[in-house]
């Protein structure tokens, strides 16, 4: 089942090596990379993991990328039933088993459930969650990654519900902060060894 998913999520690679080069410096996605099974295919396992990311928030949240060039892309988790998160949860850890290792899933589960418990009791399970989002390097600082954003925000503001993110990068925060987030705390993850920020945004209905 997994092979079959890989492939079906390669649709979407163009999109994956902008994120690859956008996020090159963020701690979790080196930290992963890392601990790839078959070292001479870590790139590959991460473009992969990348590819189904993507696919699955087409299947299960909302993505938004440009209609003109493919230089970057924005991933959204969305709440869903429990019949639906136990099925997306199974699909994506036989992804990551078959394309990166059980080294690589363990250390995705461990980080996971760290973030998951430190942002629990700061987000309601009503909030849709910016997962990724990343644009090129060379397209960066044109304005062009609200755009990325925007959109979806717009929809969540339409739902009457807040959104939340996590990043490990402090430099990318006031470009949270002109969408509307704000820092509410912040988390040494302990796997990584490194500090990264919660950040929410309440509905502007």
């Amino acid at each position: 089942m997994s092979d079959q998913l890989i492939r079906r999520a390669e649709i979407y690679r163009t999109y994956s090596a902008a994120l690859y080069s956008a996020l090159a410096d963020d701690p979790f996605y080196i930290t992963l990379e890392n601990r790839v099974a078959d070292r001479s295919k870590a790139k590959e396992s991460m473009l992969t993991y990348y590819d189904y990311s993507i696919f699955e928030a087409s299947r299960y949240g909302h993505v938004f990328q440009p209609e003109r060039e493919p230089v970057g892309i924005s991933v959204w988790s969305i709440p869903l039933n429990k019949e639906e998160a136990a099925k997306k949860n199974q699909q994506k850890m036989s992804v990551i088993l078959s394309a990166m290792g059980d080294f690589c899933l363990q250390t995705y589960l461990d980080i996971n459930d760290f973030m998951s418990e430190s942002a629990e009791p700061l987000v309601s399970e009503k909030d849709w969650y910016l997962s990724i989002v990343g644009i090129l390097p060379e397209f960066q600082g044109q304005g062009l990654g609200e755009d990325l954003v925007r959109p979806v925000l717009e929809k969540a503001d339409d739902a009457g519900v807040s959104t939340y993110l996590e990043t490990f990068t402090p430099k990318n925060m006031p470009f949270y902060q002109r969408l509307g987030y704000d820092a509410v705390s912040s988390f040494v993850e302990p796997v990584t060894n490194s500090q990264y920020w919660l950040m929410t945004r309440p509905s502007h209905q």
